[in-house]
């Protein structure tokens, strides 16, 4: 059984997190510096993004846990340290300021950095505010942390869970901070996930690489695939059960504990787009094939034109089965059934393809909703698929107008 419980990247055994203002951003009164901790060597493992444009943070990671193993994360906002002919000494310098810190070696740690692409990094502030960093780590300071690593995030993401292997009570929690850019083609902008469980690395690795195809490749907020996309996982064994090494069933229990917090992480994701009013959540279902089921879900949820229908509460199904042909899916589109749904109800607009008869007013009022269902049935297998985004708003032409400047 997997419950929900507070407690984000700290709720595991062993961890502590904590956030700061150290002045990389103008605006005193949010933190920009978070750093998670854990007491002993921990399996880590990692997925990055696939833009060829990748930010220096993302290069030296990659290098530090090669060895499958780390002890903390770092992580700045309000510049990404992307496109910067000094990336990769300042990304190293920021893992050693923390090594030094902590009395661990650099490669130890986990480097992150998230915000305007660009601009040089001035490492000065962080140099200066790692000791209140330090002095800002706590078995509550998860929150701190995910405030730390927010950009346009106008809502802080944690999740934790519990659950059992070996008998014995573990805990998995992770915070992310996504808003905008987000079209991932392996994670979303930056997720930190931590875990008391034991597990090998091989074995962290792989179940990470697996749960991103069902989690974060599925969101999309406007289509821009980040350049220092990165989730990364940290477990350090302190939960006591016997180290996971095969698949079996404890791999399968903790694959969906994983599984329960990206997900939640994902509907935040979506929720939080820039400028959004709305949550939009695409299930594909009848699907005769998975990889058909990703498809469709995908590109309905990419619609510009469905996310601004989405917007003015307008059910213009047109726009879904528009999406659905231009997907590039394996899709007879004259067995397609599509209804929208939220709290307010369910309410069917197409059968076989075609129109069907529906009250505009009712539509109007479930589609007013703060979270809606897209239901798409294919009716051609039993493949399914669920993919997460928002409406499209004034607002996220505001935000990107003038995000540098």
């Amino acid at each position: 059984m997997i419950k929900h419980i507070p407690g984000g990247v700290c709720a595991a055994t062993g961890f502590t997190a904590g956030g700061i203002h150290c002045g990389i951003r103008k605006n005193r009164s949010k933190r920009d510096l978070a750093l998670i901790v854990s007491e002993t060597p921990a399996s880590a493992a990692a997925v990055y993004t696939k833009n060829l444009v990748k930010g220096a943070p993302l290069t030296v990671t990659k290098q530090h846990i090669a060895d499958g193993y780390a002890k903390a994360v770092i992580c700045n906002s309000g510049n990404a340290n992307t496109c910067n002919a000094d990336g990769i000494q300042v990304a190293e310098e920021m893992s050693r300021l923390v090594g030094e810190a902590l009395g661990i070696a650099p490669t130890d740690v986990v480097v992150a950095s998230t915000g305007v692409i660009g601009q040089p990094l001035d490492v000065t502030p962080i140099k200066e505010g790692i000791p209140a960093l330090i002095e800002s780590l706590s078995t509550d300071g998860s929150d701190t942390a995910a405030e730390g690593i927010m950009t346009t995030d106008t809502v802080k993401k944690e999740v934790a869970v519990e659950f059992t292997l070996d008998g014995k009570t573990c805990r998995l929690g992770g915070i992310a901070k996504g808003s905008g850019m987000i079209h991932p083609h392996m994670a979303t902008m930056l997720v930190f996930i931590t875990t008391d469980a034991a597990i090998a690395p091989q074995m962290l690795q792989k179940a990470l690489s697996s749960d991103i195809l069902d989690s974060f490749n599925m969101v999309s907020v406007d289509g821009d695939t980040s350049t220092n996309d990165m989730v990364t996982v940290l477990a350090n064994g302190l939960a006591g059960n016997a180290e996971i090494t095969a698949e079996g069933g404890d791999y399968t229990v903790f694959c969906q504990a994983l599984a329960a917090v990206t997900t939640e992480l994902c509907r935040m994701i979506a929720a939080d787009g820039e400028g959004a009013t709305k949550r939009l959540e695409c299930l594909v279902t009848g699907a005769a094939d998975t990889a058909t089921a990703k498809t469709v879900a995908k590109s309905v949820i990419c619609s510009s034109l469905l996310k601004a229908a989405m917007f003015g509460a307008d059910a213009n199904w047109g726009r879904v089965l528009c999406a659905i042909g231009y997907s590039g899916g394996a899709v007879d589109v004259n067995r397609v059934d599509v209804s929208f749904r939220s709290a307010k109800g369910t309410i069917p607009v197409c059968v076989s393809g075609a129109g069907i008869p529906f009250s505009e007013e009712i539509a109007k009022e479930i589609l007013l909703e703060k979270e809606i269902d897209i239901l798409i049935e294919l009716n051609s297998g039993d493949a399914t698929a669920t993919a997460w985004g928002c409406d499209l708003t004034y607002d996220y032409v505001k935000i990107n107008g003038d995000y540098r400047t």
